[in-house]
């Protein structure tokens, strides 16, 4: 399993990170979050950062401001954390660079399986991974879990990334996965406040998982 520590917005714990082998490095760009990175990093400095898992997380965001960020910063992947339908994935798609992939999250409350099922085939192939995370106003963060065991019940076509109130406290019940997500990411569960990772909580969980 990969590992993916979300809303960074310190330089030099993202070089701690990346020193422990993290596999993507997760920046926030909405600006109604507490981690929205543009109140701490600029674009060039996020650019500069050596790393081939630069993920920029995007709500409701306008299509050519994703485009512009994507290639300022040097982004590796783009996560779709909003409502962006199949129309706007897809002509993101096509104004991307081909080397950028998309990661589209799918936000879990009270949907039974079957419409958790049709919402995931629905999903265009323009997407390379998908990312479930607990539903909220505050689109992610809040440190809360969604009932993993829906997982088991649907199938999911391409790789996952786990995301939603992971823990040291639940990471065993992954066990109870049937299909094993490709990625853990963690966010607000692994912090001292708001963007300000608790690396060394970090550790303990790449220990745990052997990510």
């Amino acid at each position: 399993m990969k590992l993916k520590v979300c809303g960074l917005t310190k330089l030099d714990q993202i070089h701690e990170l990346i020193s422990m082998n993290v596999n993507f490095l997760g920046f926030i760009f909405y600006e109604k979050s507490p981690r929205y990175v543009l109140d701490h990093l600029n674009l060039e400095q996020i650019s500069k950062i050596n790393h081939s898992g630069k993920v920029g997380v995007f709500v409701n965001e306008n299509l050519d401001q994703i485009i512009e960020i994507a290639e300022k910063a040097n982004l590796n992947f783009i996560q779709l954390h909003g409502d962006e339908n199949e129309n706007f994935i897809v002509r993101l798609r096509q104004n991307l660079s081909e080397n950028i992939k998309i990661i589209k999250v799918i936000r879990l409350g009270n949907q039974s399986s079957d419409e958790l099922q049709k919402t995931i085939n629905r999903q265009r192939s323009t997407n390379n991974h998908l990312l479930f995370d607990t539903d909220s106003k505050a689109f992610g963060g809040t440190g809360k879990t969604f009932d993993w065991n829906i997982l088991n019940k649907i199938e999911i076509p391409i790789p996952y990334f786990l995301s939603g109130g992971v823990s040291l406290e639940n990471i065993e019940n992954i066990e109870l996965l049937n299909k094993k997500p490709f990625a853990l990411d963690i966010n607000s569960k692994f912090e001292t406040e708001p963007g300000n990772k608790d690396v060394e909580k970090i550790k303990k969980l790449i220990n745990l998982v052997k990510v």
